[in-house]
């Protein structure tokens, strides 16, 4: 692994930590711990989608070169979120809110951004997988935002589920499909053509889950009357 990456991830993960720090400490305490770190998760959500962006060189095709080394940009953005997964990982740890299975899609990732910055192989897959993920990470801890403010069952919270929903279909299952096949069709190493293929199943049993949350809200809005004040 080169050296620059190292070190982006070793600043990388004292710069997360560094952040929740101060956000924990600069926010009232009636702010749960899970509230501070969704500020975190959603400054690193708009960094990394940038950071994608940016290491695109050709916009008339973003997800080419297929199965080549990676470029130094597409590295970078791969270490910033390596270093916020390790980051997680242990705020997840020392949080109330650890689970198994949270903890076990810590792992995965770091394991496998590791390998690619390892092997520098497969860049654009993974810089393009980063971007899928992540543009919808912001307007899913909003949703959590909203609640924990006391704003349930309002219209904004209808408006911030509405727009999480139309985010996430639109990478998850817009441009995530395209990147799956491209990617099996590509010479890709196996561990690669999983990971892409495993994303995309997920991606596509949360869809299904989103659009069951959507409807039910959509319909008990639809159906709940409006009590007027005597």
């Amino acid at each position: 692994m080169e050296d620059y990456v190292v070190k982006w991830t070793i600043s990388g993960v004292i710069f997360w930590t560094t952040a929740l720090i101060l956000v924990r400490n600069l926010l009232p305490k009636r702010y749960s711990f899970d509230f501070c770190t969704r500020i975190v998760a959603t400054v690193h959500a708009t960094s990394a989608v940038c950071l994608a962006s940016l290491s695109v060189t050709d916009w008339s095709c973003p997800v080419c070169p297929l199965a080549s080394r990676s470029s130094p940009a597409q590295m970078k953005a791969l270490a910033v979120t390596l270093s916020y997964m390790i980051y997680d990982l242990m705020a997840t740890i020392l949080g109330d809110n650890f689970t198994v299975d949270n903890a076990v899609h810590h792992l995965v990732s770091i394991v496998g951004i590791g390998a690619g910055l390892a092997y520098q192989m497969c860049g654009t897959e993974m810089v393009a997988s980063l971007w899928i993920t992540e543009m919808s990470t912001p307007m899913l801890h909003a949703r959590e935002f909203v609640k924990e403010i006391g704003i349930r069952d309002t219209p904004l919270n209808l408006l911030v589920d509405i727009m999480f929903a139309v985010t996430f279909s639109l990478a998850r299952m817009g441009v995530g499909p395209y990147l799956t096949f491209v990617t099996l069709r590509a010479d890709n190493p196996f561990l690669i053509k999983a990971m892409a293929f495993g994303l995309q199943a997920v991606s596509t049993f949360w869809f299904y889950k989103i659009l069951r949350m959507l409807k039910y809200k959509l319909r008990r809005r639809g159906v709940t009357p409006h009590v007027k004040p005597a």
